[in-house]
């Protein structure tokens, strides 16, 4: 398996510091009267025809229900023509990775979401948030994104046996991204900053499971049995 990535590091440094310089921006007042202003103009533009358009396409970015049922059929595939474990170890890792990652960072933050119903509600670290509108930070839809699409395509190349062209890398890696995004501000389950953070959060963590040599990672004695 692979998809091909450079030996450099500086582009993971440069969104570990984007990601921090802006969480920072933000715990110190900066930016929230922009994520309101955007927020404000999207409450007042949400015809119900194009709000449940961009519903629906948010599920690009819907991990649970969507992305990790894909890519455990993909891994099912590659399993039964290669009967080898080492086709179920992106799943397992990327599922382990974001669950330590995005999760934690949304519930550390504690940032209410715009729908939520009270006063100062851009703030970060905010007291009165609570429930499942306080982890707005950073948008887990559009980090999902960036991370399952990195691995589908990951999954594909092992599957059809060579490298994806432009056209393909761009239908798979980016459009859904785009898409994601702008239907997450849209349809005000995130800030413009969550998803801007997001895209840095996410980036590092699929160029970091691209990194992975999975041909070569060593297993344990009882997982080689099932190596081919």
């Amino acid at each position: 398996m692979s998809d091909k990535i450079g030996k450099s590091w500086w582009p993971e440094v440069a969104a570990l510091v984007a990601f921090a310089a802006l969480t920072l921006a933000l715990i110190r007042g900066h930016l929230l009267d922009l994520d309101q202003r955007v927020a404000d103009w999207v409450f007042a533009h949400d015809p119900a025809p194009v709000y449940g358009t961009a519903r629906v396409f948010n599920y690009l970015g819907q991990g649970g229900q969507v992305l990790m049922p894909v890519t455990l059929i993909l891994t099912g595939v590659l399993f039964w023509r290669t009967r080898s474990v080492r086709a179920l170890l992106p799943f397992a890792v990327t599922f382990v990775l974001t669950y330590c990652t995005i999760g934690p960072a949304k519930i550390y933050f504690d940032r209410a979401a715009p729908k939520f119903p009270l006063e100062n509600r851009t703030v970060m670290f905010n007291p009165d948030a609570a429930g499942a509108l306080s982890m707005s930070y950073p948008s887990g839809h559009v980090a999902n994104s960036l991370v399952w699409f990195a691995v589908i395509g990951l999954l594909l190349v092992a599957l059809i046996g060579r490298e994806l062209t432009r056209r393909e890398w761009l239908l798979l890696r980016v459009v859904p991204v785009v898409v994601v995004f702008v239907t997450t501000v849209y349809t005000g389950f995130h800030w413009l900053t969550d998803s801007v953070a997001a895209l840095f959060l996410g980036f590092v963590l699929a160029r970091l499971l691209q990194r992975v040599p999975w041909d070569r990672v060593p297993l344990p004695g009882l997982l080689s049995r099932w190596e081919r």
